[in-house]
């Protein structure tokens, strides 16, 4: 499949919200949500650790802020609970409410309707989405069914076409085996030809590196913009974003560059200057 010939959707830039073309992405990981295995604290407290965690990533320069509940492991397959979406949009609003920069929300494992509809209520200008084209198998279990078609007409019967839909492509934690025979610029240029705002590259599991080569091939795929996803460092941004559009940032950001770790304001200031130098 190429989009080069035919593209029924509209290309759209959504970093120019982020005022920026190479924009730095810091993620604001919630603590565990209420019924998730680990929750321990109050939504209040929760809200109240994410808004500090996202000051302290805008004071340092980033571009806009990523809110996920990757604490909530093990996650569920698209059913996320209620009380779930509820402390996820408290917490969003209020991060909202303390910052200028623009907010993203990803609600695992694969919820994205459930992100685009916490994304409309706290004014979030993007979703980060799994599993939007194509399917695989992730730990949580089979993605049998892509997402594309559902999410945007959710978006239309919501009139949140405002809402950028970033989407990722050969996902880290799954296996693709179902489609082996499908390389990583035909899963870009389905993305671009199903709708996405932007697509994604990772490592396979968090922290790891995304492979430079992966990048320029998925750059040279699409005419969509290109990030990061994972194990970007202070070390290699500008290698990183010397080939894509941006880069998605959180473990390096905290102590010892462990993602479950508290945020780790030096490390967060070296990225940005590591990135902006």
């Amino acid at each position: 499949m190429s989009t080069n010939d035919a593209r029924p959707f509209p290309l759209r830039t959504p970093f120019s919200m982020f005022g920026r073309d190479r924009a730095l992405i810091g993620m604001v990981h919630l603590r565990p949500l209420p019924s998730s295995p680990r929750a321990t604290q109050c939504v209040r407290d929760i809200a109240k650790h994410a808004v500090e965690e996202a000051r302290i990533l805008a004071a340092c320069g980033f571009d806009a802020i990523l809110i996920e509940n990757m604490h909530d492991a093990p996650y569920m397959l698209r059913g996320v609970e209620p009380e779930t979406i509820a402390a996820f949009t408290r917490s969003a609003c209020e991060v909202r409410n303390a910052i200028e920069i623009p907010i993203g929300i990803q609600v695992l494992s694969h919820a994205s309707r459930a992100a685009l509809g916490i994304a409309l209520a706290c004014e979030a200008s993007f979703v980060r989405t799994e599993g939007f084209v194509f399917a695989s198998v992730a730990d949580e279990g089979i993605r049998a069914e892509a997402d594309a078609g559902p999410l945007l007409r959710a978006r239309r019967e919501m009139r949140a076409e405002h809402i950028a839909i970033l989407t990722d492509i050969k996902k880290k934690h799954s296996s693709h085996a179902i489609t082996a025979d499908t390389s990583l610029d035909e899963h870009a240029q389905a993305a671009e030809f199903f709708g996405s705002d932007g697509v994604i590259v990772t490592g396979s599991a968090t922290g790891i590196a995304t492979p430079l080569e992966d990048l320029a091939l998925t750059r040279a795929a699409t005419a969509l913009p290109v990030l990061a996803g994972s194990g970007v460092t202070a070390t290699s941004v500008q290698k990183t974003l010397a080939i894509c559009n941006g880069v998605i940032v959180g473990s390096d950001l905290k102590v010892d560059g462990r993602w479950y770790n508290p945020l780790d304001a030096a490390r967060a200031e070296r990225f940005v200057r590591a990135a902006r130098s």
